[in-house]
């Protein structure tokens, strides 16, 4: 995220009303909640973890144990357990 001079951007009123609430100082403005993208959207991560929890409950299917599965794929035994369940649903 880079930054935008507000004297580039604002009309000189609103810059002057804003400059009553704070002057000077860094202000970050959120965008809007229509235009937010849900978690994995801007990136392939969540296929990559689907296809990761989808491998851990085949190989767990096929008789591997938990604690080789957590070794395997570098996850505590309880993040094993919480991706078989919640496949299981």
């Amino acid at each position: 995220m880079g930054y935008v001079k507000a004297t580039d951007v604002l009309p000189e009123e609103l810059l002057h009303q804003i400059q009553e609430y704070i002057d000077g100082e860094i202000l970050y403005i959120p965008r809007r909640s229509d235009l937010k993208k849900k978690w994995g959207d801007r990136t392939d991560t969540k296929e990559i973890l689907a296809t990761r929890n989808h491998n851990i409950y085949q190989e767990w299917q096929n008789g591997i144990t938990i604690s080789s599965l957590a070794k395997k794929y570098f996850l505590s035994e309880k993040s094993i357990q919480r991706i078989l369940r919640h496949i299981k649903k």
